[in-house]
């Protein structure tokens, strides 16, 4: 048997430089709690996450000899990279399982699992992203939490194939689904009148993303390729619209990497025959992306220049967040056939004070996805195509789905820069 003690599982930490925490639910509370009241018992030690859900004190640069590394910031990761105690790995979301190969010298992958069933077999539940790329490969420590599914896929791991586990139960954390707004409803609707029966999804967390799923009721034999399982889509499937049956890859399954929600949808995966977790660098290749045909990717950005780069990770110029999967997506759907990519943002920030079209992006901020790779951009005044598109082309549709009060500037802004004459 390998239930261990909670001393007994620092004591495994501890002889490892290299620890691997999956983001979100996948974070072990308990054991990532000993490391902040127990940090003596590491000589040197770096931790390596996406998307953290609790501040940490190793976060903050309190102990010279542990390093905070994040690959997508949540509140406190992003506190910290601001304020200089941790560090940002830029990345692509399928590429993590490599980086983190290449970057970690003597790693251990941290994490929280289901319970054992009775081949002895563990679960991790609402995770696959870039830890169950490991599986096999790297030693794993676990939380054993009762509150978290027992999910299909490949992120089963087998007793003999970890390190030991602790008991640890709490309720997992839950993200409310955001009611969409009006301009929320808006932009959905420009999406959802070009998404055709049998098409394949991609979509995110949000208020946009959320009024999306709304209006695709009526619509039939959707299927489901997405990093993001989110509570939209768990009501699709139970409703019917959502059957797989027109996909190319993975018929009749839904296909995910991770799942963030609310407890309807920790229940709705649990024990899914219906649903496959796989690892990211599969989920998240363009290759296997491209395989769907009609495959629809759905991102969010905060601001666009009229050139038509997209600036997805910075705010005002400083960092927010990362790349996450928005390039995997954006990229893969250019392969498909009749594949589709939106790009969504309100055309303004601050009550309509700045527009979230300029001229050129805000000082530095951060270019997430190029111009040559943006199909479609929507805001609440319409939906621009770029593809194929030249520059003053590019401009125009732009300018046109910009808020009516900054359009005359935009275009102004355009010939000084000699995109329009």
């Amino acid at each position: 048997m390998k239930k261990l003690t909670l001393q007994e599982a620092l004591h495994i930490m501890s002889s490892h430089t290299d620890l691997i925490i999956p983001l979100a639910n996948g974070e072990p509370d308990a054991l990532l709690t000993a490391v902040d009241e127990h940090p003596e018992i590491f000589t040197s030690l770096r931790i390596h996450q996406m998307f953290e859900l609790k501040d940490r004190t190793y976060m903050h640069g309190t102990y010279p000899h542990i390093t905070y590394i994040t690959y997508f910031m949540s509140r406190f990761a992003r506190k910290a990279f601001l304020n200089g105690t941790c560090e940002l790995i830029p990345n692509h979301f399928h590429q993590m399982p490599r980086l983190l190969e290449s970057n970690t010298e003597k790693p251990i992958v941290v994490c929280q699992a289901s319970p054992m069933d009775e081949e002895g077999y563990f679960s991790l539940g609402t995770e696959a992203d870039y830890a169950a790329a490991f599986i096999g490969k790297f030693p794993f420590l676990l939380q054993v939490n009762s509150f978290m599914p027992r999910t299909h896929g490949t992120n089963r791991i087998h007793i003999s194939q970890i390190s030991g586990f602790i008991e640890h139960n709490q309720p997992l954390f839950e993200l409310p689904s955001l009611e969409p707004t009006e301009i929320d409803q808006k932009i959905a609707s420009f999406i959802a009148e070009r998404i055709s029966n049998g098409s394949t999804l991609q979509v995110g967390i949000g208020g946009i993303p959320n009024a999306v799923i709304q209006l695709l009721e009526h619509h039939q034999h959707l299927g489901i390729h997405t990093e993001m399982l989110t509570d939209g889509i768990a009501e699709l499937a139970q409703k019917g619209v959502i059957d797989g049956t027109a996909k190319k890859t993975h018929q009749g399954k839904i296909i995910g990497s991770f799942a963030l929600g609310t407890k309807k949808l920790y229940d709705f995966i649990h024990e899914n025959s219906d649903l496959q977790m796989l690892p990211v660098d599969y989920v998240n290749d363009p290759r296997n992306i491209a395989k769907e045909d009609n495959m629809i990717a759905i991102n969010a950005t905060t601001e666009v220049d009229l050139y038509g780069q997209c600036a997805s990770e910075t705010i005002a110029g400083k960092y927010y967040s990362s790349s996450g999967g928005q390039v995997d997506f954006g990229t893969g759907v250019r392969f498909s056939k009749n594949g589709k990519g939106f790009i969504c943002l309100y055309s303004t920030a601050k009550q309509d004070e700045i527009s979230r079209i300029q001229p050129l992006l805000t000082p530095n901020s951060i270019v997430t996805t190029s111009k040559n790779d943006v199909d479609f951009v929507v805001t609440e005044h319409g939906i621009a195509e770029l593809k194929g598109k030249s520059l003053a082309k590019r401009a125009e549709e732009l300018i046109r789905i910009a808020h009516p009060k900054f359009q005359e500037e935009l275009r102004f802004e355009a010939k000084n820069l000699g995109i329009l004459h």
